[in-house]
């Protein structure tokens, strides 16, 4: 499939614009610099790729391919450090980041340093010289989904069919509609729309491979989802998005409901086991009092 590159705007000079979306990977690297390459992979890899590629083509955010190209590195070491300071200055080019993200803000990261920023772009400088980059991403192609795959989709999301790696089935955090019965977890948002939501199969499949979300995150780091997984959640994904609507399975009320019945009936249940356990010792006692 012909790679969707990501086409840049032209700054004054011939500069391209720097992703707004750069920051997105770099939660992590808060704690320190990276110390190796592979440790600045490992970041990469558990924060960055769910919004990026470097050299696939823009996926949720912007291919990161030569972004130390784009701006001269004063500029992007001060950016990452704090956006919000650049903006309040009124930097023409920061005010045009924010206008290509349809006014969205990079907010500044605890912790963050020039000497972590000037990290993390020394390893997405060196991945972008080479021929194709570790993250160029999963290739997702056009062609319709088999109802294989849908079937797939649907056993994982609900945990009929467990994950290779053992995370969580989407179930226990999520739903979407049409799943019947109680439906799905109230924890995280409904999925039925995620597909809109991430415009597209790429960005869904991106998202997938490592969930950056400070619930999701921690769930999946250690057991990230397979390609033979991610495609058939897709696959699930887009259908639903397709059926519209949003879950109509019962609402947190009837949860409550429920829950407070089950007590009811557990709380009668005890009383009947105990009220006869208590007249087995009370008999014997009032017994021996009258003799």
């Amino acid at each position: 499939m012909p790679t969707n590159r990501f086409a840049h705007p032209r700054a004054p000079g011939g500069r391209a614009a720097l992703p707004v979306g750069l920051l997105a990977g770099l939660l992590a690297l808060a704690a320190g610099p990276p110390g190796a390459a592979e440790e600045a992979a490992t970041y990469f890899r558990q924060n960055c790729m769910s919004c990026h590629t470097i050299g696939g083509g823009r996926t949720v955010g912007p291919d990161l391919k030569h972004v130390a190209e784009r701006k001269d590195a004063a500029w992007l070491e001060a950016f990452i450090v704090n956006p919000k300071a650049k903006l309040d200055a009124g930097d023409p080019y920061a005010l045009q980041l924010k206008e290509e993200a349809r006014g969205a803000i990079m907010p500044p990261i605890a912790g963050m340093t020039p000497e972590i920023a000037r990290s993390l772009l020394a390893f997405v400088a060196a991945e972008s010289a080479l021929p194709k980059s570790q993250f160029a991403g999963l290739e997702v192609t056009d062609e319709p989904f088999a109802a294989a795959d849908l079937e797939r989709g649907r056993a994982l999301f609900r945990g009929g069919a467990a994950l290779a790696n053992g995370g969580p089935n989407c179930l226990s955090c999520h739903t979407v509609r049409g799943l019947g019965g109680l439906g799905g977890g109230r924890l995280a948002p409904d999925l039925t729309k995620v597909y809109e939501r991430l415009q597209g199969r790429r960005n869904l499949a991106s998202w997938l491979q490592a969930p950056a979300t400070p619930t999701m995150r921690p769930l999946f780091v250690d057991r990230p989802l397979t390609n033979e997984e991610i495609l058939p959640l897709v696959a699930f994904l887009e259908e639903a998005a397709r059926a519209g609507g949003e879950d109509n399975a019962p609402t947190q009320p009837t949860f409550l409901l429920l829950g407070l019945g089950a007590a009811a009936v557990g709380l009668v249940a005890a009383d009947a086991v105990w009220r006869r356990r208590l007249r087995a010792v009370r008999r014997p006692l009032v017994g021996g009092r009258h003799d």
